[in-house]
């Protein structure tokens, strides 16, 4: 699947966050190119923000990498208002990506379907 079907648009979504928008035994997204595009701006921005707070709770609480990425995914299900579950096991996963921390148990890549 391409992941910029619109010309005009010069924003590449990894396959990874269209993804979310695939119903399991589908190959089309059930939202628009506009949407996903929105969200996917809206969730990089997310995972970006949080970097430092990731850094600030890993030394404050004196807890390891994995924890503070559990306790992300926990706040960020929570908050149903601001990311679906899907994005906020995405969210969670991108913010590890640019700490450069390793993924492990729900947030490992061969965890689900949708890393």
């Amino acid at each position: 699947m391409p992941s910029n079907p619109s010309s005009e648009s010069q924003i590449a979504i990894p396959p990874a966050f269209i993804a979310l928008f695939v119903p399991p035994g589908r190959v089309k997204p059930t939202a628009s190119w506009a949407h996903i595009a929105e969200r996917h701006e809206f969730c990089e921005d997310l995972a970006t923000m949080l970097t430092d707070t990731a850094r600030a709770r890993l030394f404050e609480l004196h807890i390891s990498e994995e924890e503070v990425l559990e306790r992300t995914l926990a706040g960020l299900r929570e908050n149903t208002a601001l990311v679906s579950a899907d994005e906020a096991l995405w969210v969670t996963r991108r913010l590890a990506e640019l700490l450069e921390w390793p993924l492990t148990g729900e947030l490992a890549p061969d965890a689900g379907p949708r890393s």
